[in-house]
């Protein structure tokens, strides 16, 4: 049996648990966002989603449960990315490398746009494809030729625009 309860109701009614609950996935700062961006995908999927829901609070925690595994996936990936950029923590903090700052420069907007979209906001290349109107194609192969280029290179300019 769905429940009547509305998704304003249910925030109302459990968003304090929800809190508290989501305070031990990520800690108290990210917890209340957290909740708020559960809320939002459980928005985003539309009324009709959830009136179907059979026991929304259960719901709401496992929403929560996943907003959190995918935010954690998403910091793993930005980590991994990013840390090439880096050099080893000198007193305390981290330094800049400027070469790789001349060799994202080295590419072109779009380039840099493929490369922003697929890795710092985390869109698979479909996605990135609808959002820059190419091909998926066209978006894999800028980044696996763009970031090779960027790792490897470090600052080697391009002789040819792309």
């Amino acid at each position: 049996m769905a429940s009547d309860l509305t998704i304003e109701d249910a925030y109302r009614e459990w968003a304090g648990d929800l809190v508290r609950y989501a305070t031990v996935l990520v800690g108290p700062s990210d917890a209340a966002d957290l909740v708020a961006d559960a809320f939002a995908s459980v928005l985003a999927r539309g009324h009709d989603s959830w009136v179907v829901v059979q026991e929304p609070r259960r719901y709401l925690f496992r929403t929560v449960l996943n907003v959190a595994r995918m935010r954690e996936r998403g910091r793993r990936r930005r980590e991994r990315r990013e840390v090439p950029q880096w050099h080893p923590p000198v007193d305390g903090g981290l330094l800049y490398d400027p070469s790789i700052q001349r060799a994202v420069n080295a590419l072109s907007v779009q380039q840099r746009a493929t490369i922003y979209l697929a890795y710092w906001e985390d869109l698979r290349p479909a996605d990135v494809a609808a959002i820059l109107h190419i091909s998926e194609g066209a978006v894999r192969r800028q980044l696996a030729l763009r970031l090779g280029r960027i790792e490897k290179g470090h600052g080697q300019e391009r002789s040819r625009p792309d």
